[in-house]
């Protein structure tokens, strides 16, 4: 899980403890909540509608968080409190290349505005936009450019965080620019994950189009693991690679476990407890997983070759012998992103499709990888 940290995510964090300005309330008002969740898989985030407005309530901006921030959104801004937001919104800053496809998904991709690095999107359409000068490079993601952000003066700053205790979005803020943290990557689910559309949808106004979109993904996800729950067999498998002397795995209450479970597959540490990551050592690995028939995601390896040279113990597990590894790495944007980060969030549908390729090719003969590809 360490790839994800490098360029998904903009390691900045929000506690939002000090007014802007003419008596203004905090622009991420912490409060408890009771209420129930209206969407059908994503947990961390709820969307509620009233008479004149409409409220957005992030309840898990990071790990570990046990405050819920509350938005209003109008058409009509009534004040100069950050948590009051005009919709829809006509200029957007977002942070993490996982908002790329869901901007682009809603049509809404000539709205952004800036971005921190840049090289690091994939999409082809955003790229062209980056190239014609529509979208600023902001710097580095733990210290934007402010000064330029200013200058661009964004209707708000969606970002993301890995706790509550980083100063950016403060100094954000006191430019007097809203900042909504994004919490994606925290879904347990692969389908919680992609749900995360309708909060942008909310907020370009665009959700009717939000739902239907999700309603097609969700759709083609569960007919894909129908589709794969006819496999008559189940191919071992086993993920990740070492890092630093230990090995990385998806536990088995993971996001990547569930792809593995609803491709039907026997992931071999699927009875394992835990939502994030594994740390185990690499002989444990090769005692439970040597014969396993497949080896999904081997870490940052590109090739076989450099598989072999890097352990000792690689080559004499089974789907390295039979040359059954596969990798997403190897799919990368025109800059170097891997396609898989920015993309694969917002469709798991086409992820699941990939894994029952692999895992059970008969049952989509005319599929193609758009993902994963076998280690040579």
């Amino acid at each position: 899980m360490k790839l994800l940290s490098s360029f998904v995510f903009a390691i900045a964090t929000i506690m939002l403890i000090s007014s802007c300005g003419n008596n203004q309330k905090n622009s991420l008002k912490a409060i408890k909540s009771n209420e129930k969740s209206t969407l059908k898989y994503a947990k961390g985030f709820d969307v509620q509608h009233f008479k004149n407005y409409t409220k957005l309530s992030i309840k898990a901006p990071y790990q570990n968080s046990k405050e819920i921030f509350e938005f209003i959104l109008t058409r009509n801004k009534l004040n100069n409190d950050l948590n009051t937001i005009q919709i829809p919104i006509n200029s957007i800053v977002v942070t993490s290349t996982t908002h790329i496809p869901m901007l682009e998904l809603l049509q809404v991709e000539n709205k952004l505005v800036g971005f921190p690095n840049t090289d690091y999107i994939s999409s082809p359409k955003t790229r062209s936009l980056i190239a014609k000068g529509f979208i600023k490079e902001l710097g580095h993601e733990e210290s934007i450019n402010t000064e330029l952000l200013l200058d661009l003066n964004p209707d708000l700053v969606v970002g993301f965080s890995l706790n509550s205790n980083n100063k950016m979005f403060l100094v954000i803020e006191k430019l007097g620019i809203p900042v909504l943290l994004n919490g994606d990557w925290l879904e347990e689910t692969p389908l919680g994950r992609a749900e995360w559309i309708k909060f942008f949808g909310v907020l370009f106004d665009k959700e009717k189009m939000a739902d239907s979109i999700f309603n097609d993904i969700e759709k083609n996800y569960l007919e894909a693991k129908d589709i794969a729950s006819k496999a008559i067999e189940k191919p071992t498998v086993i993920s990740g690679g070492l890092f630093k002397d230990v090995w990385n795995l998806p536990a088995g209450e993971s996001f990547e476990a569930t792809f593995l479970k609803d491709a039907n597959t026997n992931y071999l540490w699927k009875d394992s407890k835990g939502k994030g990551s594994l740390i185990l050592n690499i002989e444990n690995v090769f005692e439970k997983g040597k014969n396993a028939d497949l080896w999904i995601s081997p870490s940052y390896y590109k090739t076989l070759e450099q598989l072999n040279n890097a352990n000792d113990i690689y080559p004499k597990f089974n789907a390295f012998q039979n040359k059954n590894i596969f990798s997403y790495v190897n799919k990368q944007g025109e800059l170097g992103g891997v396609i898989y980060f920015e993309l694969a969030p917002a469709r798991p549908d086409l992820v699941l499709k990939d894994l029952i390729k692999i895992a059970h090719p008969e049952l989509l003969n005319d599929y193609e990888l758009m993902f994963y590809e076998k280690l040579k």
